[in-house]
């Protein structure tokens, strides 16, 4: 096993943590230190990090269901009630995943993997969640929007990546960033205060059949589907039918739409080659191969005829302005 995953596994850190550690010196096998990545751990090797043993811990990842007034720490100076009231003793150790604060409630993870730890909390990971939000004034569609489209809080830039309205008052926000009391802080920004804020979803993890202040422990196979959910991606918008349909077209819409007004094979602002013949003409038609096309800086001569390649060319738009007709001149000479 590799010396990062073994770390993460033994709940020091992540894996990019770990490796952060192991390259600042603070790890060594068998008392020698390591700064290697690639290097391979052996059942039989002691680790120490910072002059302390560690090994491999069961891995353990409970789900509970965070009831209102409980907060997110293993101690608190206020002697307020924590998550960790809800645990028994085997459970202590274990650190919880992200955070809701005192009046939130809903699903929270606790786990000794730190890779399980960065993967639901990183926003590169794509590790959803989703919340059910209660508001005191009547949402609208322009509401909602705003969120998704984002805005700057004390906390930062804020935005959503998915909303929902279920009735005037209560709505569905999916997040993938993490910052503090950010849904609070975004419906604030918008003139709205948030009267219930539960967690219904993590990742293909949903609340249903966990009562408040419930836990359970998930199985291995549980924890794997974290790992195989693939990280959400943009939609893309596709060309219209009958335009190679299924290709993802990632062209601006202004590009689309004003290729779409114009006929197949219309090039504007300059001649193309023709597929047999010569080159297109207005609308793409192919011309014969001895065609050439008329040149507006050809010379013409007083006839009308172009060069001697050329056929004369006749008229074609507006016509020419003349020079206004000259009235009798006055002077001595026409007395």
């Amino acid at each position: 096993m590799r010396l990062n995953r073994y770390l993460s596994q033994c709940g020091v850190a992540s894996r990019r943590g770990a490796e952060e550690i192991i390259l600042s010196g603070r790890v060594s096998i068998n008392g020698h230190i390591i700064t290697e990545l690639a290097t391979q751990v052996q059942p039989e090797d002691k680790v120490v990090v910072d002059g302390s043993p560690v090994r491999t811990e069961t891995p353990v990842v409970l789900v509970l269901n965070k009831p209102k007034g409980y907060i997110c720490s293993r101690g608190d100076k206020h002697e307020r009630m924590t998550i960790y009231d809800l645990l028994p003793l085997k459970y202590q150790n274990l650190h919880h995943v992200g955070r809701l604060d005192k009046e939130s409630e809903g699903l929270i993870l606790l786990t000794n993997r730190g890779d399980l730890s960065h993967r639901i909390i990183h926003p590169s990971q794509g590790a959803e969640k989703e919340y059910e939000v209660v508001v005191d004034q009547p949402l609208n569609p322009e509401v909602m929007a705003k969120l998704v489209k984002g805005m700057m809080t004390e906390e930062g830039f804020a935005r959503a990546e998915r909303t929902w309205m279920d009735t005037d008052y209560r709505a569905h926000i999916v997040l993938k960033m993490g910052l503090k009391r950010q849904i609070r802080m975004m419906l604030y920004h918008l003139g709205y205060e948030v009267t219930r804020l539960t967690r219904v979803r993590i990742g293909w993890l949903k609340l249903h059949g966990l009562a408040k202040g419930a836990y359970k422990e998930l199985t291995p196979t549980e924890v794997e589907r974290f790992f195989k959910e693939e990280p959400a991606k943009p939609r893309l918008e596709r060309r219209p039918a009958g335009e190679d349909e299924g290709i993802e077209d990632h062209r601006p819409a202004r590009q689309r739409a004003a290729e779409a007004r114009e006929p197949r094979g219309f090039k504007p602002g300059g001649r193309g080659k023709g597929k047999k013949g010569g080159p297109p003409g207005r609308f793409g038609e192919e011309k014969p191969a001895g065609f050439r096309p008329k040149s507006k800086f050809s010379p013409r001569s007083r006839s009308g005829e172009t060069g001697r390649d050329e056929k004369p060319r006749g008229r074609s738009g507006p016509p020419a302005r003349r020079p206004a007709p000259r009235g009798p001149r006055r002077g001595p000479s026409s007395r």
